[in-house]
């Protein structure tokens, strides 16, 4: 049951981060996407560990990995915005 709760919160936060971009409230080049995207499917992963299903850990495998990979792009993003500032 506790882990089908942790699933369900990871479908929301998924789906409420979803809505949000549709609604231009979150941009998907900053930070806060890709880390509230990976927390959602990390929490489905968690769910996932009790009812196993493999097409759906392969697709929570993979959102989690685009999401670092978007992580990683904020973050030199960031960085070469603050380079071309000179507040490095």
């Amino acid at each position: 049951m506790i882990f089908d709760i942790i699933g369900l919160m990871g479908v929301t936060l998924i789906l409420v981060v979803y809505g949000l971009v549709h609604l231009d409230r979150i941009d998907v080049k900053k930070i806060t996407f890709s880390v509230l995207n990976a927390i959602g499917a990390a929490l489905i992963l968690v769910s996932l560990y009790v009812d196993y299903n493999l097409p759906a850990v392969t697709i929570e495998v993979a959102w989690i990995l685009i999401s670092l990979y978007g992580i990683y792009a904020a973050i030199r993003r960031k960085k070469s915005w603050l380079t071309q500032l000179n507040i490095t």
